[in-house]
C-alpha cells in the first residue's frame, strides 16, 4: 500500500545483472526471481488462511498478530510489516471503517464486524504482499455484498494486467466496476510494484484512465489492492499515525494479490490451489 502523491518512497531499487529496467523504477524480474515470489506468495496465501479462520467474536485484534508470527515461524518467512518505518505488528487488522494500516491490540471483535487482514512476507530476500476482508459471525446485506464487490474488482483487475496493457487499463477495471456498483474506490492510496523492496515502481491506483500510464511487459510483478467504500473516497489518518479511516465513516474493504505478468497471462503469486497445503 503507497500513498498516491506522497514524498515518502521506498528504499531506492537497484537494477541488478539478471534484471531489466523498463522506465526510471520499474524492473522486470527474470523467472529465477518470480519463482522466489511464488514460494513466498504460497507461504503467505496459508498463514493468511490460518489467519482468517480465527476470526470471530471476542477474539481480540493483538490475538491475530501472534497468530501470524506464528504462522510466518512455521513456513520459514518474515514479517515485511514489523518495523517497517515504525509500523509495530505483523499484520494490518482494519475493523468497519478503517480502511488500512490498522494496529492490531486490545480491540475485540464483535458480531458484525467488517475486518481487513492485510499481510507481508519475505522469503529468500523477495517480497510478497496480500490483503483479505472476512465478516465476524453474520455480517449485514450491505457488509456481503461490500465483500463480494471488492473482491471482483480485484479479478477484474487482475484480468487486465496483461502484457501490452498499461497501468491506467488495472485502474479502470476496477474504478469502473465499483462505481457501477453504487461504491467508490479509495484515491489516496494505490497499490505498487514489488520485488526486493515491498514498495517499488510502478504505483497502480484503483482510479484512471484506460490506455495511460506505464505499459505491462513479461517479468513486472504488481501489488494490485482495491479498497472500496460504501460511501465516499475520501480518508483521514487517526492520532496513532497509522490507522487510516474512511473520512465519512462508511464501511470499506480492501482485496489484495502479488501478481506476475507473463507472455501467457497474470499469475497470482499469493493464491494457494484448492489442494495445496504449505
Amino acid at each position: 500500500m503507497r500513498r498516491m502523491g506522497t514524498t515518502q518512497r521506498a528504499l531506492p531499487v537497484h537494477v541488478e545483472e539478471n534484471r531489466t529496467a523498463v522506465r526510471p523504477g520499474i524492473i522486470v524480474k527474470s523467472s529465477e526471481e518470480i519463482a522466489i515470489m511464488r514460494a513466498a506468495g504460497r507461504r503467505l496465501a496459508a498463514s493468511l488462511a490460518v489467519l482468517a479462520e480465527k476470526v470471530r467474536p471476542g477474539v481480540a485484534t493483538g490475538d491475530l498478530d501472534r497468530v501470524v508470527d506464528r504462522e510466518f515461524r512455521r513456513r520459514g518467512i518474515v514479517p515485511s510489516f514489523k518495523g517497517y518505518r515504525g509500523y509495530p505488528a505483523s499484520v494490518c487488522v482494519s475493523v468497519n471503517d478503517e480502511v488500512v494500516h490498522g494496529i492490531p491490540g486490545k480491540r475485540i471483535l464483535r458480531e458484525g464486524d467488517l475486518v481487513s487482514l492485510d499481510l507481508g512476507a519475505i522469503y529468500n530476500g523477495y517480497q510478497s504482499d496480500a490483503a483479505i476482508t472476512v465478516g465476524v459471525g453474520v455480517i449485514s446485506l450491505q457488509a456481503q455484498d461490500l465483500i463480494e464487490v471488492t473482491k471482483k474488482a480485484l479479478e477484474l483487475g487482475i484480468s487486465a494486467a496483461v502484457v501490452g496493457a498499461r497501468i491506467g487499463d488495472i485502474s479502470w477495471a476496477v474504478q469502473s466496476f465499483v462505481e457501477s456498483k453504487g461504491y467508490s474506490v479509495v484515491r489516496e492510496y494505490a497499490g505498487h510494484g514489488i520485488g526486493r523492496e515491498m514498495h517499488e515502481e510502478p504505483q497502480v491506483p484503483n482510479f484512471g484512465i484506460p490506455g495511460r500510464g506505464a505499459h505491462l511487459q513479461e517479468g513486472i510483478v504488481l501489488a494490485i489492492e482495491p479498497m472500496v467504500n460504501a460511501g465516499g473516497w475520501r480518508t483521514r489518518t487517526l492520532e496513532d499515525g497509522w490507522t487510516v479511516c474512511t473520512l465519512d465513516g462508511s464501511l470499506t474493504a480492501h482485496f489484495e494479490h502479488t501478481v506476475a505478468i507473463w507472455a501467457k497471462g497474470p499469475e497470482v503469486l499469493t493464491r494457494l490451489d484448492s489442494a495445496e497445503v504449505v
